[in-house]
């Protein structure tokens, strides 16, 4: 079973789920179409429902968010437990490796996994991260440096980037 529960963020509400290796999903509450899909889309990779209750992830995430918010942490510590394609998995990791207070173009991070024609494709991995923040899509760009793709709005984008004085 795959538990969930809401955080109360500076930006918005946000689904959090937990399996028992690592959170599998953060994402906004207000974004209702994408929230739907997402939340499907993981009951079918995981093979398992979600249910609200309690994990012992859950307080590790809360206290990592805070520091955060709060400028303190630079990187989240909390395990992960995300399911792709091999290619999607490969995308999610490189946006792991892009540091905190800095941005990479989608071309960028389509380099870094050594498929250079595949800009399209790694902007549609990252539509399907499912661990906002944790997984930093934020972090991406425009080859232009226009804010430009984010799932969550492109005021949160905003937000966390300034937050982490990318921009």
């Amino acid at each position: 079973m795959i538990k969930t529960k809401t955080i109360k963020t500076p930006i918005g509400v946000i689904l959090t789920a937990a399996t028992q290796k690592g959170i599998c999903l953060f994402e906004y509450m207000e974004v209702e179409d994408r929230l739907a899909r997402q939340t499907s889309h993981l009951e079918k990779t995981f093979s398992s429902k979600l249910e609200q209750g309690e994990s012992p992830f859950f307080t590790q995430l809360e206290k990592e968010l805070e520091e955060y918010f709060t400028g303190s942490r630079k990187s989240f510590n909390v395990p992960l437990d995300f399911k792709g394609t091999d290619f999607q998995e490969d995308s999610w990791a490189a946006l792991l490796k892009i540091p905190y207070g800095e941005t990479r173009s989608y071309q960028d991070q389509a380099i870094a996994i050594n498929k250079p024609k595949a800009v399209r494709a790694v902007a549609g991995a990252n539509h399907r991260n499912k661990l906002s923040i944790l997984i930093p899509c934020h972090r991406v760009i425009g080859k232009n440096g226009a804010l430009t793709g984010y799932g969550g709005e492109l005021w949160r984008k905003e937000f966390l980037l300034k937050l982490e004085k990318a921009i």
